[in-house]
């Protein structure tokens, strides 16, 4: 394994693009792979040199305020947002992640101004949040779970379409009265394009007896991470609707970004 930091970890992603395509170099791909083309204006490789393999699953983000924000509902922060353009501001661990965009999302299904504070990681941002010196902020819920249980943070909503088993009495987002909003962390497997078919049914068998082994989906639950397999072409699909979605926050936003 190489864990490769740079540019939202699409300096990892060219490595992989580069690769040979026989099944030996494969890229742990996540929301920067979609939300990379929207934001960047150049990226070191294009986005048709690498193609799916599955999906092996998911992580909520939660949208948090202080446990002693008078906020107690989405209702109230969109109405108080609204009230107060611009003055509410918001954390996230930086500049074109899937937090900041996750948050940009909801001010545009809103109608709300909210202001943007960037952090170098989310431990910074809730660092903030938890000493009250910004107003709210979305995490993913593993990373936030404990603070929510501590008392220290407030959970008003989780952001996919159906609920937490980890939170089961928080609503979702659309739940909650933002039509629209469905998001996830997602995580997976892609690879060198012009992977050989043979090749990509051996790998996808291969993840697929994973992600179903109880051990492992005992331990993805361990962490507040769900499985869910998806593949190739129903994780092509999804990769398309997820960049457009990106594109579409992205460009109201004016979210752009060095590359390379």
């Amino acid at each position: 394994m190489d864990n490769k930091p740079g540019v939202g970890g699409h300096l990892g992603a060219a490595d992989v693009a580069r690769a040979a395509p026989d099944g030996y170099t494969l890229l742990m791909a996540s929301p920067p792979l979609t939300i990379g083309p929207a934001i960047y204006k150049s990226l070191p490789y294009q986005p048709a040199q690498l193609e799916p393999v599955a999906l092996l699953g998911r992580v909520q983000n939660v949208l948090l305020v202080n446990a002693k924000s008078p906020v107690r509902s989405v209702a109230q922060l969109t109405e108080r947002a609204r009230a107060q353009p611009g003055q509410l501001n918001y954390g996230s661990n930086g500049n074109g992640t899937s937090l900041h965009l996750c948050m940009e999302l909801y001010k545009s299904l809103t109608g709300t101004q909210i202001t943007h504070v960037p952090y170098r990681g989310a431990a910074g941002a809730m660092t903030a949040l938890l000493a009250g010196e910004v107003d709210v902020m979305f995490d993913n819920l593993p990373a936030a779970v404990s603070h929510i249980k501590a008392g220290t943070i407030r959970a008003l909503a989780v952001t996919a379409r159906e609920r937490s088993g980890t939170l089961p009495d928080v609503p979702t987002m659309v739940e909650a009265g933002v039509p629209g909003f469905d998001v996830t962390a997602w995580f997976g497997v892609a690879a060198p394009a012009k992977l050989p078919v043979a090749v990509a049914e051996r790998l996808r068998e291969a993840l697929a007896a994973l992600v179903s082994a109880p051990d492992v989906v005992a331990a993805m639950q361990a962490q507040g991470a769900e499985p869910h397999l998806l593949q190739q072409e129903a994780l092509r699909q999804f990769w398309s609707e997820d960049a457009a979605r990106w594109a579409k926050v992205a460009s109201a936003a004016n979210i752009v970004l060095d590359g390379n």
